[in-house]
Parts: structure tokens; sequence; C-alpha cells
């Protein structure tokens, strides 16, 4: 029955429960309460099988990624590429974006590259809509994709990132965009852009934007590395070259931005950056900033709500793995997994290394929880580049989901018991932050080894389970359709800001279902390279009936 709210000061529409379709969908935020709620200790469910399908072929996507790989062995090529979910005609369906490489100067492909966007038609299949948007970003060796209404406009705008360069498209509103990269002063000139965020970082209404930077490599410095022999060669490792620091970028209001990166602090220090996420990990109403680097200790920058952040990764737990060592970190993503109210992060790393859980306590510190929470060891053999927390069968808590690819085209060469393509995995949240591995539980399509990099998750056909977006390197790209995990009830919402950033960016949501009680944020950034669906969804299990929504608003407002 439908659930009735007061009015709320940062939007005036109406708020309505959803379970049908994405124009029922909630189009309010709820206020997360600092006081924590108590979750049931066991939650009913259903457990009706979940299967993913692969239906990128048949839904009309014919896009493929080139990686330009080459003898050469140009670092840039096994980095992959992202993808990400924008509604960018604003009817409720989700749209794709896949990013793709270039041709560089020992590779040139039998036609020119170009990245694409496909306009989701409503019924299960996708057209090719790149040439008329204009957002095929030829000539740039793209990397990562971030979506967000940087001007308000309530059309989201989108930036493609990647090696020398980025390039933002401002959403003209028609079903095309316009560059206004150099206008805006988001260029990133010189600089190796992997994944970036938008978030509201001084709470101004208006979106920011974080950019996570990889290293200085050029093909002036392409190294030969690996060992000498045929098929020998490999990929260099990120520790023979120097890391770059990390960029921040201050919303004006008059579509331009200023480069803030060192005077915020955030860019004071080189860094190896692949994954990013925002989000407010101690609940103070101001969004921070963690960096998955690679092969360095991680970045944590806690927001001093003054327009600067201070470092504090080592302090806070999250810069290394239990154990005192640095790894590959790659993918990321932060979330409630116990019901605690305050978010974990998830990173992904290389093979050899393990996929990490950080439990956030509570105290701004977190605890290396791989191994309490039961992951432990299954990734060994893999390397995770795509990660997110996701609810796939809608029974309350949230799951991981890992894109695994490697990053040697040869690695079996040196080590016989490690692939190139790799499959997915899925760790079930069984309650409470332990997990357990149903990767072979969800059908074939889900199992077969792919070179994956990035990953975006979002409900394409809006029937209440969570989908899988992958770009493979070099390969043709998946679309995962969830099969049954809408058995279980579920919600979505969409938030829209007024006195906040219309994004609803850094809003804390609190979903009451009798005993039950999930936390969630509107996050930036998340996963490698891609840009996520940007409704919160929330499984409710057998629950039908929602009690209350809770917001806090990143202005202050609360619903």
């Amino acid at each position: 029955m439908p659930l009735q709210c007061p009015p709320n000061p940062d939007r005036k529409a109406p708020v309505n429960p959803s379970g049908i379709s994405r124009r029922d969908l909630l189009k309010q935020m709820g206020y997360l309460s600092l006081a924590l709620a108590t979750p049931a200790s066991t939650f009913p469910e259903n457990r009706s099988p979940v299967t993913f399908s692969d239906v990128a072929a048949q839904a009309g996507i014919t896009f493929r990624h080139d990686n330009a790989a080459s003898a050469e062995k140009y670092l840039i090529e096994t980095m992959g590429s992202g993808c990400g979910w924008i509604d960018y005609d604003q009817n409720g369906l989700l749209d794709l974006y896949l990013v793709n490489g270039a041709a560089t100067r020992v590779y040139t492909p039998r036609k020119p590259l170009r990245s694409a966007l496909y306009h989701n038609n409503g019924d299960g299949t996708f057209t090719d809509v790149t040439d008329k948007a204009g957002v095929g970003a030829e000539g740039l060796f793209g990397m990562g994709v971030a979506v967000g209404d940087y001007d308000n406009d309530g059309f989201p705008d989108l930036l493609v990132l990647g090696y020398g360069r980025c390039i933002l498209y401002h959403n003209n509103r028609d079903g095309t965009f316009t560059d206004v990269t150099a206008r805006a002063g988001v260029q990133n000139s010189g600089l190796w852009a992997s994944s970036a965020a938008w978030f509201d970082y001084d709470n101004d209404g208006k979106l920011d934007l974080v950019i996570a930077n990889y290293v200085d490599w050029s093909p002036e410095r392409n190294f030969y590395c690996g060992d000498r022999g045929p098929g020998m060669r490999s990929y260099c490792h990120p520790d023979d070259f120097h890391g770059q620091p990390p960029a921040l970028y201050h919303n004006n209001g008059d579509g331009t931005f200023t480069d803030v990166s060192k005077s915020s602090g955030v860019g004071l220090k080189g860094g190896n950056g692949l994954g990013v996420v925002t989000f407010d990990y101690d609940n103070d109403g101001w969004q921070d900033i963690f960096i998955a680097n690679d092969h360095m200790p991680n970045f944590l920058f806690h927001n001093n709500r003054d327009g600067t952040f201070r470092e504090v990764g080592y302090l806070a737990g999250v810069a290394v793995s239990a154990d005192g060592q640095f790894e590959a970190g790659m993918g990321t993503d932060a979330a409630d997994t116990t019901g605690s109210g305050r978010l974990d992060l998830i990173v992904g790393h290389l093979d050899m290394q393990l996929a990490r859980v950080y439990q956030n306590m509570g105290d701004q510190t977190f605890e290396d929880a791989t191994l309490r929470s039961k992951l432990s060891y299954s990734t060994y053999h893999m390397s995770t580049f795509g990660a997110r927390f996701m609810d796939y069968d809608n029974d309350g808590w949230r799951d991981v989901f890992l894109a695994n690819g490697h990053v040697l085209d040869n690695i079996e060469r040196y080590h016989a018991d490690t692939k190139y393509a790799e499959p997915k995995m899925m760790f079930r949240n069984t309650g409470r932050g332990i997990f357990e591995n149903v990767s072979d539980q969800l059908g074939p399509d889900f199992q077969l080894p792919r070179v994956s990099r990035g990953a975006a998750i979002g409900d394409f056909d809006n029937d209440g389970d969570l989908d899988i977006l992958i770009n493979n390197c070099g390969q043709a790209p998946q679309l995962l359709r969830n099969d049954g995990g809408n058995a279980n009830h579920w919600l979505e919402i969409f938030l829209i800001g007024t006195k906040s950033n219309r994004d609803g960016v850094g809003a804390r949501v609190k979903v009451t279902a009798g005993d039950f009680v999930l936390y969630e944020q509107r996050k930036g950034g998340m996963s490698y390279q891609s840009a996520q669906d940007p409704r919160l969804h929330f499984g409710l299990g057998q629950r039908s009936n929602v009690d209350s929504i809770e917001i806090l608003w990143p202005s202050g407002s609360t619903t």
C-alpha cells in the first residue's frame, strides 16, 4: 500500500513506493539516522535460483573493445576500459556507454576506433546512437567513464577519461552532447586518468570531480620487461614508473571548474590510482575519498569540512593489508555489509593476493576482515578489476561481485595455474558480512572466462533485480541479465536534489521494513573505470511492506 511521507524541504515531489516500474519508483530520498538500529538476526528469504544470462548479442550490442595490442607491450594496452549506465534522455530507461582504445604509434586499426553509446529501447534491445549523440571520443585512448549532472539541469553529463586527457560531454537535452572540455577546464592534460567520481565535497549543491590518475608511462619510456625469448616479453610493472597524483576540480557553478588538487591536499602526493569511491565513512555529513592504488598504499582522504582533505589511509587501517603489505589495488566499492549503518570497503587485487574487505569499526578506523568474512583464499588466483557490492538476490544483504582478468596476456608461461581470461565471482552475504562463494551456481554465462576490466551494475530492464555490464579487454562486452533475483521484494529509490546537488550524491538513506533496517548512501565513483545505476537499490526478502524511509541530504535537510 502507498507509503505517505511529509513534504521534503529538499524536493517537493510526492513519494510513492515502488516494486513495479521505473516510472513508479521513489523520487525522494530518506534520512539516515545516526542512531543505528539492529537488524533481525536472520532474514526470511526466498532462495529461488538466480542465473545470469549474457544477452549482449541478442540485445543488439555489436561493440568490441580494441586494446591496440602490439608486440611492444604498451602498458595502456592491458589496463582495459570501463563502461557505464546513463539515462541520457531521462525516459526512465538506463542506456549504456562502452569505452574503447585508440590507434597508437605501433598499432593502426582496420577502421578508426570509438567509444559507443547505446540507447535502451525498452524491449530488451539497444540501438547504437553514438554518431547522433556525438560522444565517440575518437582519438582518445579511453580508460574510464563517469556520469553526473554537473550543471543541475536534470540531464546527466558524460566524462570520458583516458591516457593524456579527458573529454567532458555536456548533455544538450535533445539526444545530443557537446564537447565542453576546454571551457570547463577538466582536460587533466598530460595525466593518465583511470577512474573518476562526481561528488559534492563542500556541500554547496554542485558536483565536483575527483580523478584517480595512474602512472607516468609514455611510448618514449616503454621499457622491455619480462624474460628474453619468443613470446616472453611482458607488460611492465607500475613500479617501473612514477605515480601521478589524484586531481580534484571544484565546480564554480558557471560551467567551469577550478583545479584545487594541491590546495585541497588531494594532489600533493603521487599515487598509482585505479579505483575510486567517494562516501561518508564516519557519518559526519561530508563525503570522503578512497582511492585504490596499484602496488602502493591506498589513499583515504578525510574531508576536513573546510575545502581541504587529510590523507589518513594508514591511520584508518585501509592503506595496506592486515599483515602490512600494500597490494595491487584496482576496483573498489563501499557498502554496509553487516547491518551496522557504517560503510565497509572492498578492494580488488592481483593474483597471489586477496580481494580485501575492510570492515568499518565506527571509530574512524577499519579492520581487515577478509579472512573473517570468508572471502579469504577464493580470490588468490584471480586478478580483480571491477568490484561492486550488490544485492543480487534481493535478500537484503549486500553481496560481492568481482570481474576478473589477468594483466599479462602470457601469464601462463610464468604461472601455469594462472590464466589471462578468468571467470567472474559472486559471494553471497549470508548475514552480517559473512560471505559464501556462489559463483558456480549462477549459470554457465557467468562462469565464462574473460579478460574483464570495467563493471557497472544496474537494473536495465526495470524488473527489480540488478544486472551487470562488463567491458572486456580486447573482447566483446557482456550484459549479464539477472533472472530470478526479483523473486524477492525490492525497492529502488531515485534521488533528485534541489538544495543539494540534483543527483543527490552524498545523501544517506535508511529504509525500515519490520525488524529489518537497511542503510545506503548515494556514492560517487565505484568499481573500476565505470559508472553505476544512479538509483539506490534495496532488497527486501519476503517483506512486502516498507514502514519508513528516512533521508539526510548533503544540504542538511532531512525527510
